[in-house]
């Protein structure tokens, strides 16, 4: 059972529902004046969009649904991805 549940977690496939668009994230960030806010923000209009940050969190994220993804997970992740 071990050996099945280790391949499911492995093979599992993190996906986001619903479209996040660079104008949603401007929105949610609006009243966030923080470094990590103003970083996330800039290295999405330099991408321009949001497909590449969704893609890399899922990949990242991943990792962590054997022990649980909380929001201090994520923070984490958006401020790594930001800071490459």
């Amino acid at each position: 059972m071990k050996r099945l549940v280790a391949y499911l977690l492995e093979n599992l496939i993190l996906d986001f529902q619903g479209d996040l668009t660079l104008d949603m994230v401007r929105d949610y960030l609006r009243d966030d004046n923080s470094p990590e806010a103003r970083a996330v923000l800039s290295k999405l209009v330099e991408e321009r969009g949001v497909s590449e940050m969704m893609i890399v969190l899922a990949d990242c994220l991943q990792e962590y649904l054997a022990t649980g993804i909380t929001s201090d997970v994520v923070v984490n992740q958006i401020r790594t991805y930001a800071e490459s």
